[in-house]
């Protein structure tokens, strides 16, 4: 089937068992949910241009993604009206967010299209533009004594296009004026209507960064947001970079690299814009407001302290919410092969942070609470020895998050992540999944947060965690950190597979085990070298025949590695 010159790439019993089959459904609160019940009117009527907005954002989202988005989206709308087989289609359109994009299980990008593949650069660069091409045009460009171009090219908030035989940046505000205007508007009629003072603020502060070309007007928007903590309303524009696999290219050429250095250049990867609307439930809030007064200590925990100042040091304000969700657009909702539980923001490349404005951690209890309980217990006896099963509570997964989320505020800064180029997001996505481990058995001698039963809980789910469904590329960090950690357990004895391919936990060696492993990974980070990344990585992420044997229990079992965001707003 053909939608307007463009041919479907998958057949539509493909599509049929992918929906059928393949799909996990998480549904997001509507107007009928007690807490949006309580508000006051005019949070109710703050909420409805917040939605807007946040639609909006979509777009803007789906244009960062790929030039043919918004086109193949709205042509699926249209053809969905008289063809299934069209409507089928706009399903997994919906599912990826985009015309193309990776399930977590297979090795290559899912494509609808014909023809119409992904790109590494995705549209923030130009869709022709190769990572060798990008790298000699940059070196041109600086022997032209381009510098200030080539700082807004490798900055995290510009789009590029071609300019005769170089590049030029263009900044978001410029790039989707009208679309920032529209949300800028939207957003100051919220603040109008919203019943709270900071809440308020925070929007009236958004809607001025989304005017003006000047980070410092996003670094105070960002203070504001990231104070906000038992408010009614929770409202985010995320902006974070795993999407860009250009940009971060540059440090794998010497020549380059050396004269990013010799300029004092900071490279980001680009951001793709996402947005989160909700209610901040308290009661869940509360409870995860208790880790808040460990991060000092944590800070104190951490190997070769001395030799970095870390984000916590300037960053005292950090509050964690948890949320229930009303919606999530962009790129929150590309959900290709995972889709976010929690979220630590504004990011080490942020003004705000490097100029200690405070951190904000979301907990998304829709997506927390969405796991396949009989699936679970499926894999439980398939996989693991039959002593270790009481150990395993889904519940136990979210006290592992949010030392997750903690452990990204701890560690070496900006400068240090981004040196290691293609592999930054890998070993700072490691290194927060391991501090979460590593440092779980001091929080419940020092604070008492944990009893020994829960620590096994804790430990037992977060390692059945790890237990992979296929073979991760290095565009997906989380998932190879996953490989890294087992691989690591398995090597030094942790956990190891008995006769009848049963797994064992030794409890007692896992948070020496993940301190070892902590140390090698801020040592690489604090190398700032690309090689040395690589090396760790290929080193500990081998995808070993125990590694296969459980993935094909995983088949075995059933996978559902897209996902259906059911939106009531």
């Amino acid at each position: 089937m053909q939608i307007n010159g463009y041919e479907l790439n998958l057949s539509e019993e493909k599509l049929d068992d992918i929906i059928t089959h393949q799909m996990r459904k998480i549904e997001l609160i509507g107007q009928d949910f007690e807490s949006y019940q309580n508000l006051p009117e005019g949070d109710r009527k703050a909420l409805s241009y917040l939605v807007k907005a946040a639609y909006i954002i979509d777009n803007i989202a789906l244009k960062q993604d790929h030039p043919l988005n918004i086109f193949l989206k709205e042509s699926l709308i249209d053809a969905s009206k008289t063809s299934k087989y069209a409507q089928k289609a706009l399903v997994l359109f919906d599912s990826l967010h985009g015309v193309a994009g990776l399930n977590g299980i297979d090795p290559e990008p899912i494509e609808i299209f014909k023809g119409v593949k992904i790109y590494p650069g995705k549209n923030f660069y130009p869709t022709d533009l190769s990572a060798e091409e990008f790298h000699q045009i940059l070196i041109k460009m600086f022997a032209n004594r381009q510098i200030n171009e080539i700082k807004k090219i490798l900055s995290s908030r510009t789009m590029v296009r071609r300019d005769g035989a170089f590049l030029k940046a263009i900044d978001y505000t410029e790039f989707f004026a009208q679309e920032y205007s529209e949300i800028a508007n939207l957003l100051e009629l919220a603040a109008h209507y919203s019943t709270e003072e900071e809440f308020k603020d925070y929007l009236g502060w958004q809607a001025q960064a989304f005017l003006q070309n000047n980070e410092e007007m996003d670094a105070i928007a960002d203070k504001h947001w990231a104070v906000l903590e038992l408010n009614n309303l929770e409202f985010t524009v995320s902006r974070e970079n795993y999407e860009d696999e250009m940009t971060p290219t540059v440090f794998e050429n010497e020549e380059l690299q050396t004269l990013i250095e010799k300029y004092g250049i900071e490279v980001n990867a680009k951001d793709t814009l996402g947005c989160r609307v909700g209610l901040v439930n308290k009661e869940g809030t509360n409870i995860i407001l208790k880790s808040k007064e460990t991060l000092p200590y944590l800070a104190s925990l951490m190997p070769y302290k001395d030799l970095y100042e870390q984000n916590i040091e300037k960053n005292t304000k950090q509050t964690m919410v948890d949320v229930d969700l009303m919606l999530l657009t962009g790129d929150y909702a590309f959900a290709r092969g995972g889709i976010t539980t929690a979220q630590n923001l504004p990011n080490d490349d942020k003004l705000a942070v490097k100029t200690g404005g405070g951190r904000r951690n979301v907990y998304h209890r829709q997506v927390r609470f969405s796991y396949d309980q009989k699936r679970l217990k499926q894999l439980l006896d398939a996989l693991l020895e039959k002593t270790f099963h009481p150990f395993v509570k889904e519940s136990m997964r979210h006290f592992f998050v949010i030392g997750h989320e903690n452990g990204h505020s701890l560690g070496p800064n900006s400068s240090y992540k981004a040196s290691l180029g293609s592999y930054a997001h890998i070993m700072e996505e490691n290194k927060a999944d391991v501090i979460s481990i590593a440092f779980m058995e001091d929080l419940a001698k020092t604070f008492g947060l944990y009893t020994s039963k829960q620590l096994k809980e804790i430990y037992a789910t977060w390692i059945v965690g790890l237990f992979l469904r296929a073979k991760p590329v290095l565009s997906k960090p989380h998932r190879v950190a996953d490989l890294i950690q087992f691989n690591y357990l398995m090597k030094h004895e942790v956990v190891f597979l008995d006769g009848q391919n049963k797994l064992h936990i030794k409890f007692d060696l896992i948070s020496q085990t993940m301190k070892k492993l902590l140390s090698e990974i801020i040592e690489i980070q604090l190398s700032k070298s690309p090689q040395k990344a690589k090396d760790f990585v290929f080193q500990w992420s081998k995808w070993t025949a125990t590694s296969k044997y459980i993935a094909s229990v995983q088949k075995k079992l059933g996978l559902k590695p897209y996902i259906k965001i059911i939106t009531k707003f």
